[in-house]
């Protein structure tokens, strides 16, 4: 058996949907706040409000879905237990003593 982690380990299913649906609650319930929908006014506003926060919900689920989902896809499985002993923005030739200060 390998320690390396499979593509199928990194995108769990239940930890992306789980963070898209804490994302959704969060958007829909700030637009249900900020339309007023817990206020004292009249009922077409606050159907008006439930209405845009639910799709303001639905539309924080996808995208974060989306957004993960392509992030996850440009992780390389086999260069998750890689170690890096350079710096990573330096090309890979350089090393980080030849743009020291001399003191």
């Amino acid at each position: 058996m390998t320690d390396k982690p499979t593509r199928r380990d990194l995108m769990r299913p239940a930890q992306l949907l789980g963070v898209a649906f804490a994302a959704a609650l969060f958007s829909g319930f700030v637009t249900a706040v900020t339309m007023g929908a817990f206020q004292a006014l009249p009922g077409d506003a606050v159907v008006r409000a439930w209405s845009v926060a639910a799709i303001a919900a639905g539309v924080a689920f996808i995208v974060v879905l989306l957004g993960l989902s392509m992030l996850l896809l440009v992780v390389d499985p086999a260069g998750q237990s890689k170690t890096i002993d350079r710096p990573v923005l330096l090309p890979k030739g350089e090393t980080a003593e030849d743009d020291e200060p001399e003191r």
